[in-house]
């Protein structure tokens, strides 16, 4: 998997979870459905806008993201990778 089907599959994942429509997460359903199927890439202003109408902050689309693109890594893995990259 690529990174833009990773990235368009955790905000299915986060869109569903949170049981938002395509309709309701962004002006246009088919922008949010070509994004969802890796079409697409967002700016990183459109993913802070789709992440406040997801209800997470915009890392967590990322982190999930990268997990799906890499599932050998663990979340608990990720997070201590970031945060020794955060003090470092």
């Amino acid at each position: 998997m690529n990174s833009k089907q990773a990235f368009g599959m955790a905000v299915k994942i986060l869109r569903s979870r949170h049981g938002i429509a395509q309709e309701q997460l962004a002006p246009s359903q088919s922008y949010v459905s070509d994004v969802e199927r890796g079409l697409k890439s967002p700016s990183v202003e459109k993913l802070i806008e789709l992440s406040a109408h997801l209800g997470v902050h915009p890392a967590t689309v990322l982190i999930k993201s990268q997990l799906l693109q890499d599932p050998e890594m663990s979340k608990e893995m990720l997070l201590s990778q970031i945060s020794q990259e955060l003090e470092g």
